[in-house]
């Protein structure tokens, strides 16, 4: 459990010091940096292997941190789309950790869903309103 929360405050203080701006102008600075020394190394081998292996590198474990930061984010973006389902009346508990359930009964749901807002989009087009709350 210790290197799951050291992993995962490494990895929200990477994301945000590598969302900075700065941190992108540094980017860029490297890359020209790396084109000015061009002629003077005279474009060889060596020259384009740096900056193939650096920026593979950084891409290899940067995928790694966001992959994890996009994780944590969608898994309290649900968990705050389950309490508004909770708390509001009238709403259906059966939509509660959705996310978790199989394919066909996830489509099952969206289904039923598809068919409510294309009822909805006819009624409209008769000039009827499409605020209410139809049973699902």
């Amino acid at each position: 459990m210790a290197a799951s929360a050291w992993y995962t405050r490494f990895a929200k203080s990477a994301a945000r010091f590598c969302g900075r701006p700065r941190v992108f102008v540094l980017a860029v600075l490297v890359i020209l940096a790396w084109i000015v020394t061009g002629p003077l190394f005279h474009y060889s081998d060596t020259w384009q292997l740096v900056i193939n292996t650096g920026t593979t590198i950084v891409t290899f474990l940067m995928v790694f941190l966001i992959q994890n930061t996009q994780n944590r984010d969608t898994e309290a973006i649900q968990v705050k789309l389950d309490e508004l389902i909770r708390a509001t009346k009238g709403a259906h508990n059966a939509l509660l950790d959705l996310e978790e359930l199989d394919e066909d009964t996830l489509e099952s749901f969206r289904q039923r869903y598809q068919a409510l807002a294309a009822a909805a989009r006819a009624e409209l087009s008769q000039g009827f309103r499409d605020t209410d709350t139809p049973e699902a």
